[in-house]
């Protein structure tokens, strides 16, 4: 017996049906898909304290389920005080199973943790269909720990879909039950 995560089952039953009628497909391969989740996370303070940039490796991973990959800055920036090399940050990128046990954590327990929460932008699309949103504060996740965090930070969450536009883009995303403030059709 197989696991199925929720929202994979919701996408097969429910919002594939749904989009094929609204946007009119001929077949339900031409659906538009979501195809993996980049989580990314820049630490700012890490030219001064290395600590900050192995707590946010630590607290990637346990956000997203998967060992985060440290990123190294590509240029040297003398203002900054930053070397080409260093580590600056982390990411993780999400496919498949854990891809939707993410997205189901983020959108049914971490978003309606956030402070004054109205929902969050639907202008955040790149003209191809993909979507990226960020978060303030990382602590909005129940995986992590408050009172062992050195800083709050934020993060970036991009959603890379097969969509063509950003009308179908923001209705398959929507189908997964983000809840987009300015409902626009």
């Amino acid at each position: 017996m197989s696991y199925t995560p929720r929202l994979q089952k919701t996408y097969k039953e429910e919002i594939v049906p749904s989009l094929k009628e609204q946007f009119e497909y001929k077949s339900s391969m031409e659906v538009p898909k979501l195809v993996k989740i980049c989580i990314n996370q820049g630490v700012g303070g890490a030219t001064q304290d290395k600590k900050l940039v192995e707590h946010a490796l630590g607290q990637m991973t346990v956000i997203a389920g998967q060992k985060a990959v440290p990123t190294k800055a590509s240029k040297s920036v003398s203002n900054f005080k930053l070397r080409e090399g260093m580590t600056i940050g982390s990411r993780v990128t999400l496919r498949r199973t854990k891809m939707y046990e993410f997205l189901d954590r983020l959108v049914s327990v971490a978003l309606p943790r956030v402070r004054d929460f109205r929902g969050i932008n639907d202008k955040s699309f790149d003209g191809r269909g993909n979507y990226t949103m960020g978060i303030k504060e990382q602590i909005i996740f129940p995986e992590i720990n408050i009172d062992k965090i050195p800083k709050i930070t934020g993060l970036d969450i991009t959603f890379v879909t097969t969509a063509k536009t950003d009308a179908e883009a923001l209705a398959l995303l929507k189908g997964f039950g983000m809840p987009f403030k300015n409902q626009r059709n």
